[in-house]
C-alpha cells in the first residue's frame, strides 16, 4: 500500500524525495472493501480521506431513492467538508464503490505534516480552492446542461468510470433514469459512428 501511495504522490513535482518519505511514513492508509459506508446521512464526519486506489461514491437518500452526486477516484480527496468543519451532521452518504485505498486524515495530521513540511500548507489551500472551484463548475454544468451534454461530458472527462460503478449509478449521478442513460448511450455511440 505505501509503494502505491508513494507513487501517487511523488506526482507532485514540489515535493522532494525526503519530503514524500516523511508524508508517506506519516500518512495512515487502510483498505475497505467494496460496499464499505465510510459516512453516514446523521453521522458527524471525523475524518478525512484521499483515495489512493479504488471509487468512492457521494450520495444522498431523497425520497427512499439514492441520488448520486459525486464520484472520486484516484487522487482525488474524499470529504464532507461541511459536517467535518461545522461539526454537524452528515446530509449524505460515502460509500466505497470498489475495493478501496484510502488515507485517512484529520485536522491534527494535516497540521503535523504542515510544521514538518510548510511549503503543503499553500498547497492545501490550492487544493481545497481547486476542489472548490470544480464543484461549482460541476454544479452549474449539470444545471445548464442536457443529459447528453452530461453524458458526453463525462465520456470525455473520465471515460473509465463506465466500466467501474452500476450503470443505474451513472444514471442518477446524470439525473436521469438508466432507461434514459441506455438511449443517451444509444444516441451518442451512433453519432461518433
Amino acid at each position: 500500500m505505501k509503494d502505491e501511495f508513494r507513487a501517487l504522490i511523488s506526482n507532485f513535482p514540489f515535493l522532494r524525495a525526503d519530503e514524500i518519505e516523511i508524508i508517506v511514513e506519516h500518512t495512515v492508509l487502510k483498505e475497505f472493501k467494496k460496499g464499505t459506508i465510510l459516512l453516514k446521512e446523521g453521522a458527524i464526519c471525523q475524518e478525512c480521506y484521499a483515495v489512493v486506489r479504488g471509487c468512492v461514491r457521494e450520495y444522498y437518500i431523497k425520497d427512499g431513492v439514492e441520488k448520486t452526486t459525486a464520484f472520486f477516484t484516484e487522487g482525488q480527496s474524499v470529504n464532507s467538508f461541511s459536517s467535518y468543519v461545522n461539526q454537524v451532521p452528515s446530509k449524505h452518504f460515502l460509500e466505497c464503490s470498489e475495493d478501496c485505498i484510502l488515507t485517512i486524515g484529520n485536522q491534527s495530521l494535516v497540521d503535523q505534516m504542515c510544521e514538518r513540511i510548510p511549503r503543503l500548507t499553500e498547497f492545501i489551500k490550492n487544493e481545497v480552492e481547486k476542489d472548490a472551484g470544480d464543484l461549482q463548475e460541476r454544479m452549474a454544468s449539470f444545471m445548464t446542461s442536457s443529459p447528453e451534454e452530461r453524458f458526453s461530458d463525462l465520456m470525455n472527462n473520465n471515460p473509465g468510470l463506465m466500466n467501474r460503478v452500476p450503470q443505474h449509478q451513472i444514471a442518477s449521478y446524470l439525473g436521469v433514469t438508466p432507461e434514459s442513460l441506455s438511449r443517451i448511450k444509444k444516441r451518442v455511440y451512433q453519432k461518433k459512428g
